[in-house]
């Protein structure tokens, strides 16, 4: 293998391992237990949660450390399966972009996936709180390793935004460890 060969396929596991925010639970397993149960939401309408999903927040994370704006994940069927793909765009202007595969955990009510973008190996997913409307969600593992505002859209409402955020916190996460993309909060 020559050095370009090499350092093409490091660059291209660099980018497929970098953006996967399902990927997350694959590497919380080697993190240390948590100290209370994480409860879910007690159902989702997957129907209704397929589609795009803007990133407004995150818990930061070294395989999104390149990710600097325009972070989406996108959810669609794929048979039994629903089909991941994450994408960002990074600090020199092109974007990184991952695809995996979700399975729902039986009797979850929907509310926790097992992702996968190295398979064999699947992570955690699991919906902590998601609004009525399903216009923002907050995503998370069962270690608080790892957590995640989503919208609908690119600009959250301060008040939703504020809802996720204490929601995280009630559940065992700091508001301190959220980032909130830039630009992200809408104006009032």
């Amino acid at each position: 293998m020559s050095r370009n060969d090499f350092s093409f396929l490091t660059r291209a596991r660099r980018a497929a391992g970098g953006l996967v925010l399902g990927s997350a639970a694959i590497l919380a397993g080697c993190a240390s237990a948590p100290t209370a149960p994480l409860p879910t939401v007690a159902q989702v309408d997957l129907d209704r949660y397929l589609g795009r999903w803007h990133q407004v927040a995150l818990v930061p994370n070294r395989f999104q450390a390149q990710c600097v704006g325009d972070t989406t994940a996108e959810y669609r069927r794929d048979g039994a399966a629903v089909e991941v793909r994450n994408r960002c765009r990074r600090a020199d202007g092109g974007f990184d972009e991952a695809v995996g595969v979700a399975q729902v955990v039986p009797d979850s009510g929907n509310a926790k996936l097992r992702v996968s973008f190295f398979r064999p190996f699947y992570g955690d997913y699991w919906i902590l709180a998601l609004d009525p409307d399903y216009r923002w969600v907050l995503v998370g593992e069962p270690r608080r390793e790892y957590g995640w505002i989503l919208s609908r859209s690119p600009q959250l409402p301060a008040a939703d935004l504020e809802a996720a955020l204490a929601r995280a916190e009630a559940l065992g996460w700091r508001r301190s460890q959220f980032q909130v993309a830039p630009g992200a909060v809408a104006p009032r």
